[in-house]
């Protein structure tokens, strides 16, 4: 087990069916009254005759019949790009999942972005911290640094990139199909639609500062524009060589971006793999720490919770259910599609199963500058045997079955 492992990544307990001490008769079922279906006695009790919409409805059979162990009380954990509005111009389009949208995501709002072969997502710069995984094609992104160090750089499929706070950067789609990629700032509030751009600055300051400041003449920006671009159509960029060294490129900027996708996993079993990237590994993302998370068909996510941050989880591929756990107790159960987005509070219980017919991926984001995890199963078979037995009313043979060394996915 890697060092990184030992400080907190996935966990995995899927041996432990686990309903407290529950007795023959309310296993699996612990709550009074009784809830989900299998309590129901007559058809009308489970029958919904009125107005729906069934294809939204079949989008979530967990939440139309909740497993029995579901306690109601939680807000709403889902969100999804899927029904995000789309801004659309020429050059490519975005749409966003804000806390203006999910009450519940504080610490993170995110965007989905698409820029054409050539597209440019217009200069600027935001008073949060940038975070972005690549989703598709290839992007060129540029920034530079508080030191005056530019850095510019090309990213794909499965690549980071990592803007602090203030710094100014570009973003333009690559050949042959341009780029789409997923954003995550570290504020839930934070908006792609309201961003600090060079246009405007440019447009609201006077002729004659615009002079002073450039020392050409006033007339050299009669032609600006004088409505923001945001997204618009651009030519295709050079080679990444010629525009680095026509942006003065030079050794000591540190790295804005981190191949993940291609990184070594930090933890591998039969169930699923996970890759991490955060300041141990990728040192200027001070603010936001990530886990991409293969699930295999079949397998689990184990049950963990995350000691330091809350979790914004976007689903990349496949089909998969998440149930949160809470004091109360308080449990919810949904299902998540590509596209889709979970935000679990920090320190709440919860697993992952891969429910699909096809490997799963999820991406999870975290406002830290670490990624840290506690497993249910390392926690129970790492404190007196005894102490386990007596509060799960277990025997020892069944303790002895449990995995010592977590196995952050199942099966092992």
């Amino acid at each position: 087990m890697s060092s990184m492992q030992r400080r907190g990544f996935l966990s995995a307990a899927g041996a432990l069916g686990f309903a407290g001490a529950a007795h023959a008769a309310t296993f699996g079922n612990p709550d009074h009254p009784a809830q989900g279906a299998q309590n129901a006695r007559s058809p009308s009790s489970t029958s919904d005759p009125g107005p729906k919409n069934p294809a939204l409805a079949a989008q979530f059979p967990d939440f139309q019949s909740p497993p029995s162990t579901d306690v109601d009380g939680m807000p709403l954990f889902w969100a999804s790009f899927n029904n995000a509005h789309r801004r659309i111009q020429n050059g490519g389009w975005a749409r966003e999942v804000t806390q203006d949208d999910f009450a519940i995501s504080e610490d993170i709002s995110g965007v989905n972005m698409r820029l054409s072969a050539g597209g440019i997502r217009e200069m600027h710069w935001h008073q949060q911290a940038e975070w972005a995984i690549m989703l598709y094609g290839k992007c060129r992104i540029t920034t530079l640094d508080e030191q005056g160090r530019p850095s510019v750089e090309d990213v794909e499929a499965g690549d980071l990139w990592y803007f602090p706070p203030g710094l100014p950067h570009s973003l333009q789609g690559l050949g042959p199909d341009g780029a789409e990629f997923l954003l995550a700032f570290d504020n839930g509030k934070s908006s792609e639609f309201n961003t600090l751009l060079v246009t405007d600055w440019i447009a609201h300051t006077p002729p004659e500062v615009l002079a002073k400041n450039f020392g050409v003449p006033a007339e050299a920006f009669k032609d600006i524009p004088l409505d923001n671009l945001w997204i618009f159509q651009g030519d295709l960029p050079p080679p990444l060589s010629i525009d680095q060294k026509n942006s003065r490129v030079g050794p000591g900027t540190e790295k804005v971006i981190y191949r993940l996708a291609k990184s070594k996993p930090i933890s591998r079993t039969r169930g699923g793999q996970a890759q991490i990237a955060d300041s141990r590994n990728f040192p200027i993302s001070k603010t936001v720490a990530a886990a991409l998370e293969t699930i295999e068909t079949g397998g689990m996510r184990e049950m963990h919770w995350h000691p330091n941050a809350d979790e914004w989880a976007f689903v990349i591929k496949g089909k998969v259910r998440v149930t949160v756990f809470n004091t109360g107790p308080k449990a919810q159960t949904t299902d998540f599609n590509p596209g889709d987005v979970w935000y679990i509070k920090k320190s709440l219980g919860h697993y992952v199963e891969n429910i699909g017919d096809e490997e799963a991926q999820v991406i999870s984001v975290f406002k830290s500058d670490r990624f840290a995890e506690v497993s249910l199963s390392d926690w129970l078979t790492h404190i007196p045997p005894e102490m386990v037995r007596q509060t799960l009313n277990i025997s020892a043979e069944t303790l002895a079955k449990f995995p010592v060394r977590r196995p952050d996915f199942t099966p092992i």
